[in-house]
């Protein structure tokens, strides 16, 4: 059996629930995602696939904007044991990438 930690990437859907508190200001009217949520299931997704917390947010590149009710996935794909790739996606499309890296 493989253990979690041995697979070289890690996919899991993603959707913000229109109710979530962040849309009622960011932005009125026309709320987007905020981009500390999506960096949020990042540094979930690391600790749940690896079980390791995020040391910092090497660099992150927002394409274009997620939803409210969007669905969409984030994947991380491993570099090297502390450092991960990771990608979010809506149809295909990539709304942020980036690359995470992990505390000891």
């Amino acid at each position: 059996m493989t253990e979690a930690a041995d697979i070289a990437s890690f996919v899991r859907p993603l959707r913000f629930d229109a109710a979530h508190p962040s849309f009622a200001g960011h932005f009125p009217g026309r709320p987007i995602v905020a981009g500390v949520l999506l960096l949020e299931a990042a540094a979930d997704a690391l600790r749940d696939w690896r079980g390791m917390t995020l040391r910092q947010v090497v660099d992150a590149k927002f394409l274009a904007p997620l939803l409210p009710d969007q669905d969409a996935e984030i994947e991380l794909v491993a570099q090297d044991n502390h450092r991960f790739r990771f990608t979010v996606r809506r149809d295909g499309d990539t709304l942020v990438r980036g690359t995470l890296e992990a505390g000891a």
